[in-house]
C-alpha cells in the first residue's frame, strides 16, 4: 500500500517552478527527500499538506484525496519543521492546550513523556526556545496524536550532533509499527545514510529519481582518474564532473559502463548521497 500518491504535481512561481512530479511513497518505510536548498522540496511538502495549492496534478495521502479530505487526513499526519508556526508569547503548556483539541487521538501522557526526554520545560515560552528546542517541541507535538504519517521538513538543521543521533534512534523506534511512514526532507544527507529506505531526489523543481536507497548506491559510481583519460565523448557521459589541472572526479549513472570505459585505469568508488546531489546539481564540468 502507498502512504502517498502524487500525480503530475505542478506549481509555478515567477522565478521558480515545481514541474510534473509523480511518485508513490510506500507505507511502512522512511523516505528521504533530498536536494539543494531552494529546489522545490518544501514547496512539494506544502502541496502535499494543502498549504500551497498546486496549479495542476493530484495528491492522495493514506488513500484519501487532498484537499477533499484534508481535515480527516491531518488527523493522521504529524508535521515536524524547522519553521515554527506556534505563537511566540505562549508557553509550551499553553501551546499544547491550544493544539491538542484538534486531534481525536491526542495522548497527553505521551506528550509530557517527550518533553521530559527532550528536556523541555512546559513553563518555558516559545520565544525563549532556541531553534533546536523549537524542533524538539515540533517533534513532541507531531508524535503525540498517533500519526500514521510523519512529514519532517529539515528537522535536524538546528540540532546538536548528540540530539540528532537520539532523534534518528527515536524515528527508528517509531517505525517498529509497520503502519507508520516517515517523509524526511533534508540537505544533511548523512542522516539518511543511517535510516532511509527510499530516496527521492528533487533538483530544479523536477524529480531526478525515487528509488530504494540500496538501488541508488548500486547504480551510481564515482570515477577518479587522470585527465588524459577524458575526451569530449567521455565527458558527455558524466552526470557531473570536476576537473583539476592533474585529474578529475565525476559521477556516472551506470557502474557497468564505468568499468567498460575506464577498466583498471581509473578508481571507481561508491558515492555518498551528498556526492550524487552535488554532481547532479552542478551538472557538466566544474573546473578547480
Amino acid at each position: 500500500m502507498n502512504a502517498i500518491e502524487i500525480r503530475n504535481l505542478t506549481k509555478a512561481y515567477p522565478l521558480f517552478k515545481v514541474e510534473d512530479v509523480s511518485l508513490d511513497v510506500k507505507q511502512g518505510f522512511i523516505t528521504g527527500l533530498i536536494g539543494p536548498n531552494g529546489v522545490g522540496k518544501s514547496t512539494l511538502i506544502k502541496m502535499m499538506l494543502g498549504i500551497v495549492r498546486p496549479d495542476a496534478g493530484s495528491v492522495k495521502i493514506l488513500g484519501c484525496e487532498m484537499p477533499k479530505h484534508e481535515v480527516d487526513i491531518k488527523q493522521r499526519v504529524g508535521i515536524v519543521s524547522d519553521d515554527c508556526f506556534y505563537y511566540e508569547h505562549l508557553t509550551i503548556r499553553d501551546t499544547m492546550k491550544m493544539i491538542s483539541p484538534f486531534y481525536k487521538n491526542w495522548d497527553n501522557k505521551r506528550f509530557h513523556r517527550y518533553l521530559d526526554q527532550f528536556e523541555l520545560s512546559p513553563k518555558k515560552k516559545v520565544q525563549d526556545l532556541s531553534k533546536g528546542m523549537k524542533i524538539k517541541l515540533s517533534l513532541a507535538l507531531g508524535l503525540s496524536h498517533e500519526a500514521e504519517l510523519l512529514i519532517m521538513d529539515e528537522p535536524t538543521s538546528g540540532l546538536d550532533p548528540i540530539f540528532r543521533r537520539e532523534m534518528l534512534d527515536l524515528l527508528t523506534d517509531v517505525m517498529q509499527d509497520e503502519r507508520n511512514t516517515i517523509i524526511f526532507s533534508t540537505h544533511i544527507t548523512t542522516d539518511l545514510d543511517r535510516i532511509a529506505d527510499y530516496i527521492t531526489f528533487i533538483n530544479r523543481g523536477k524529480l531526478v529519481f525515487h528509488e530504494a536507497k540500496e538501488e541508488v548506491f548500486e547504480k551510481y559510481v564515482i570515477v577518479k582518474g587522470d585527465r588524459q583519460l577524458l575526451d569530449q565523448d567521455i565527458r558527455s557521459k558524466f552526470i557531473g564532473i570536476r576537473e583539476t589541472p592533474v585529474g578529475f572526479e565525476g559521477l556516472l549513472g551506470d557502474k557497468e559502463e564505468a568499468e567498460q570505459l575506464f577498466g583498471r585505469y581509473a578508481v571507481l568508488e561508491q558515492p555518498s548521497l551528498e556526492d550524487i546531489m552535488y554532481f547532479t546539481a552542478k551538472g557538466g564540468a566544474v573546473h578547480a
